[in-house]
């Protein structure tokens, strides 16, 4: 672990593996709530063949609560980070709302990614409709979360970090296809939750690049739970459609953790994108 200092805030950052086939820095969700670890222990056997580098971003985690929190500021911190600790194009991957901050980077900053890893993203706001259509239909498997709770978490109207951390806790078995209660837990009570983040990046309400997708011109690899009910499946459709190398892998039987849940399969698969890419760039 190291902090590195980017844009007048410091972020922590895990640095592992050597960069035999080149460099993929991790992106991860949560918007406030999370931090690296999280995408590292999925993707840490990727360090085998790959320096693999993951951060908390500005807010989250234990890096910095330095404003400001906007998509464009987590994009431009992204760059900063790559620029110096990489100094070349390398392979972005983000889940979740990392995925949303990676494709802000891919269009603010073209050039400076060679390939582009999603899971479980959506290129506009416009996804938080259908998520909360889901969580009606779905509510049964969260018998202590609500509706209201979802449009809280959509909203920048969260009261303060602890009612983040329960509002995240209830809303947890809809995440997976097999939930553990026990594992939910113990994410609960580690876990960093920041409300003034989370506020912050949900008061954005512009945030929409679906007229601008096919101008990302890097292999892009699209990864969605069949099931994913925060950014569903639809969205995932949206962007491999539209991006013109994008490929996308569905999952059946995977939720938004499809990473966790599907591990093994989800790696195999980004193995095998990158592969076939250089051979082709060969």
């Amino acid at each position: 672990m190291k902090r590195v200092p980017i844009a007048g805030a410091e972020l922590l950052v895990e640095d592992i593996g050597e960069a035999k086939r080149g460099t993929i820095i991790l992106v991860h969700g949560g918007r406030g709530i999370g931090d690296h670890a999280g995408e590292m222990a999925a993707y840490r056997p990727l360090s085998d063949e790959y320096r693999v580098i993951a951060y908390d971003q500005r807010g989250c985690g234990q890096s910095s609560l330095t404003p400001p929190f906007t998509f464009d500021r987590l994009a431009d911190d992204l760059e900063a980070l790559r620029a110096t600790l990489v100094g070349a194009p390398c392979i972005i991957q983000g889940g979740s709302f990392g995925g949303m901050i990676a494709l802000t980077h891919a269009l603010r900053h073209p050039g400076s990614a060679t390939h582009l890893i999603l899971r479980g993203t959506a290129p506009s706001h416009h996804h938080e409709a259908e998520a909360i259509a889901n969580i009606k239909a779905r509510l049964h498997k969260a018998t202590s979360a609500s509706v209201r709770m979802v449009e809280k978490m959509f909203s920048d109207q969260v009261v303060d970090d602890m009612e983040l951390r329960l509002i995240w806790a209830a809303l947890q078995p809809l995440y997976y296809e097999r939930f553990d209660p026990d594992a939910s837990l113990e994410r609960t009570r580690t876990m960093s939750f920041h409300a003034k983040t989370h506020n912050d990046l949900f008061a954005e309400k512009d945030y929409d690049l679906r007229p601008r997708l096919p101008e990302i011109a890097i292999p892009t690899l699209v990864v969605c739970g069949a099931a994913d009910w925060i950014c569903p499946p639809s969205q995932s459709r949206l962007i491999a459609e539209a991006v013109p190398k994008a490929e996308l892998f569905m999952v059946e039987g995977a939720n938004h953790s499809v990473h966790v849940e599907a591990q093994d399969a989800v790696l195999a698969r980004i193995r095998r994108f990158l592969s076939e890419h250089e051979e082709r760039q060969a």
